[in-house]
């Protein structure tokens, strides 16, 4: 019997089609028009000799066949991918310097090093937290590559990583009184939370003071948990011991929080460049 070779990239089109069950949600994933992907898994079904989706509703559900397909079709790809990266990945020895502002350190930090590491596995990444006035100084004078706020920085590149929703939070002790002045929890500097929090309530006309101030997000969550009052921070922040307030509190809707990677033009080693295009939209 004859073997026909399998092409990778229909093998990649193929497991993003079994599990987000569309063409249309496949062709988003792998970066292809959905004529493109459907013309893709025709190609495939011709080279393989058999039906692989049977249509369920509107979804694409795999036959037994291509259930079958699957999980030598994701063994494939995992092993194209790491062949890849053994033989173009080249040692470097220059480490990439990321700064970060303390929001997040402990929302989107760690899957954007995870990226990295899974990539790049020889690359050093030296990760400096701060404020933001600090990181926007550091990468102007060269001393970090890359920087992770949520305060606009006007005078760098920058992509939009994430954009998060914000959300009234307290701990599970809090009993907030109604008409009274609200408490809150707050930053000892200037951050975009504590003025969003600020002139969300003056718009309102609710008043407000400060119950607890500290210079770090550990000293927010001691403070919530304590009951001592209230804050504003992404749904990132929520935990078994931290819960959004109820809506019947009627406390003013917040602006949602957006995550940015800056760097500066022009002055960008080749390292660095690397770890940007990990997540610059292709």
């Amino acid at each position: 019997m004859s073997v026909r070779n399998l092409d990778i990239g229909q093998l990649r089109t193929f497991v993003a089609v079994a599990e987000r069950e569309s063409f249309t949600n496949a062709a988003e994933k792998v970066f292809r028009t959905q004529a493109a992907v459907s013309q893709q898994m025709q190609k495939l079904e011709e080279i393989v000799g058999c039906a692989l989706f049977e249509r369920a509703g509107r979804r694409k559900r795999l036959t037994t066949e291509g259930l079958r397909l699957l999980e030598y079709a994701r063994r494939m790809v995992l092993l194209n991918d790491e062949a890849y990266r053994v033989v173009t990945t080249r040692e470097s020895h220059q480490s990439v310097k990321i700064g970060a502002c303390v929001d997040a350190v402990d929302t989107l930090l760690p899957s954007y090093l995870e990226i990295c590491a899974e990539n790049f596995p020889n690359l050093s990444i030296d990760v400096k937290v701060a404020q933001s006035r600090w990181l926007g100084s550091a990468l102007r004078k060269g001393d970090i590559d890359l920087m992770l706020d949520i305060v606009p920085h006007a005078d760098f590149e920058h992509l939009l990583l994430r954009t998060s929703p914000v959300a009234w939070i307290a701990g599970l002790r809090y009993r907030h009184q109604a008409g009274g002045s609200v408490p809150l929890i707050l930053m000892d500097h200037a951050c975009p939370f504590r003025s969003s929090m600020i002139e969300a309530l003056a718009d309102a006309g609710m008043p407000w003071h400060s119950a607890f101030q500290t210079s770090t997000l550990a000293g927010i969550r001691a403070a919530l948990r304590a009951g001592l009052g209230i804050t504003a921070r992404t749904v990132e922040m929520l935990a078994p011991d931290v819960r959004v307030l109820d809506p019947q509190v009627h406390l003013p809707a917040l602006p949602a929080m957006k995550f940015h990677l800056y760097w500066r033009s022009g002055a960008i080693n080749d390292s660095a460049m690397k770890v940007l295009h990990l997540v610059a939209p292709r």
